[in-house]
């Protein structure tokens, strides 16, 4: 549904100012549906020097706050009042409710606000034609709502709920497979990774206790890089931890409303990550790409050109989109029960893409719990942030609907492909230790032609009314659950 008024429009809009592109044509040219955005090949998108910037200027002396100058010279981002660019641009600016699927949820459905101009056939284009800058800035992308793909103390241990669920490091890093390569001395040293999410506290005691160390980096529109608010992205970084022990980790805390400028920030860090790790996205079933969209995939283009390794979390019931673009790894989710049974996980996504028809997302799998909530993994958060609260608070915290631990305790149990992202990202950080060489592609064959094969169960019934699992590559767990040995011995064969 769409609902389209001036109401709920946000105080400050984000977005990203595209410069001329080198190959004279617009990275929102009509005439590019259907083009893959996925290569060097075809229409060259970066700009040159001058335009960025002359671009940077004009749009600085009209009032716009510059956030962040792309060093990958694809969008310049920018913020301010939506009255700014109505005056700049000369255009009208509306509000759409528009339904997504609830983050942490099964196929639930709810309304959240894009802001659209309705003078484009593009969705979330900003036009510059009518603008002082349209000598040098070939159109403006509005940011869009992306989710965290979650499911939905201060102890150094976790508490011991009654049901199965699964401890980090310990029983993450032996079921995916790890714990070999961690005796043999392989724990990601020297490898550079960051994380897109929301934050992270390193001053949990989980953290200390273990030496995990990292550091924090606001991305564009973000503030207090001490804080988690959510919990979200401190969770999330014990599963790459499981994995990866000793990986040089940056978090760079996003503005969820302004989600690009994180993930450049991430690419931009200096020096520069070997491997983005990605638990959030959109929602995209069918084309035609957004202008945001085509800003984003390029982005993850140049990201993957210049030697950087992106993983993303393939959605809980969304058509997850940027894990659909062909060049990152899409990460989806397999169950393992207390018998060591497997089956894909009916919480993960799993589907053919309508943007890359021969596209199938996950590419491969990490642990991830079932419907309702995948409440699988007890990892540690700031306590009493957002999560921990939620969780815990569910039907007076019994499970399936309750994690069963107290809601200030710094513990919560939760998973959905969220968990499987760092997973991977984490076993691509031993994969890059062990061969330094192996680039992102490289990496990714590994991983797929070492996985370990799923045959039963079913994704999420909301993609493709659930896809089933059978021998080989399918669409509910795409080449299997990873493993890290076999992916590490598989490499040498990438080289």
């Amino acid at each position: 549904m769409s609902d389209t008024t001036r109401g709920n429009m946000p105080q400050i809009l984000y977005a990203h100012a595209s410069p001329k592109s080198s190959g004279e044509v617009s990275l929102f040219d009509e005439s590019l549906e259907g083009h893959d955005f996925t290569s060097t090949q075809g229409p060259d998108f970066t700009s040159s020097r001058a335009d960025i910037a002359a671009a940077t200027e004009q749009l600085r002396a009209a009032g716009f706050e510059i956030l962040e100058e792309g060093s990958t010279a694809t969008t310049i981002n920018i913020a301010g009042p939506p009255e700014l660019y109505e005056r700049y641009f000369q255009v009208p600016l509306v509000t759409e409710q528009r339904e997504v699927i609830r983050p942490g949820s099964v196929g639930e459905r709810a309304t959240v606000t894009f802001v659209d101009c309705p003078t484009t056939s593009l969705s979330g284009l900003i036009p510059t034609d009518r603008s002082p800058v349209v000598d040098v800035v070939e159109g403006v992308a509005i940011e869009e709502p992306v989710f965290p793909f979650r499911g939905t103390p201060v102890n150094a241990l976790p508490p011991r709920p009654g049901y199965w669920h699964l401890t980090v490091p310990r029983k993450v890093a032996e079921l995916l497979d790890a714990d070999k390569l961690h005796q043999e001395g392989i724990r990601g040293a020297g490898v550079r990774l960051a994380m897109v999410d929301s934050g992270w506290w390193g001053g949990h005691p989980y953290f200390a206790e273990r030496r995990l160390s990292g550091s924090v980096v606001l991305g564009p529109g973000a503030e207090r890089e001490d804080v988690d608010e959510n919990g979200h992205g401190t969770g999330e970084s014990a599963n790459v931890f499981a994995l990866a022990p000793d990986i040089d980790f940056t978090m760079v805390k996003a503005n969820f409303e302004n989600i690009l400028g994180s993930f450049n920030a991430a690419v931009n860090q200096n020096p520069r990550p070997h491997i983005i790790s990605n638990s959030w996205g959109g929602n995209v079933a069918a084309p035609p790409l957004t202008a945001i969209g085509r800003a984003m995939v390029d982005s993850i283009t140049a990201a993957v050109a210049d030697g950087i390794t992106v993983v993303f979390s393939a959605g809980n019931g969304h058509y997850g989109f940027p894990a659909q673009h062909p060049d990152v790894i899409a990460a989806g989710g397999v169950y393992i029960d207390n018998s060591g049974g497997t089956q894909a996980s009916n919480y993960a996504s799993g589907f053919r893409s309508r943007i890359y028809p021969d596209r199938i997302v996950p590419d491969v799998c990490g642990l991830v719990g079932m419907q309702p909530h995948a409440m699988y993994i007890m990892l540690p958060v700031p306590p009493g942030c957002e999560i921990d609260q939620e969780l815990s608070g569910r039907d007076a915290a019994v499970f399936p609907e309750g994690d069963e631990t107290r809601a200030n305790d710094g513990w919560a149990a939760f998973s959905g492909t969220s968990a499987a992202a760092p997973q991977i990202a984490g076993i691509c950080a031993l994969l890059r230790e062990a061969y330094p060489e192996l680039s992102p592609r490289g990496i990714r064959n590994a991983l797929m032609s070492s996985a370990r094969d799923v045959q039963t169960g079913a994704s999420n019934p909301s993609t493709n009314g659930g896809s089933i699992a059978g021998p080989g590559h399918d669409e509910a767990t795409g080449w299997g659950l990873a493993s890290a040995s076999a992916a590490v011995a598989a490499a040498v064969f990438q080289m």
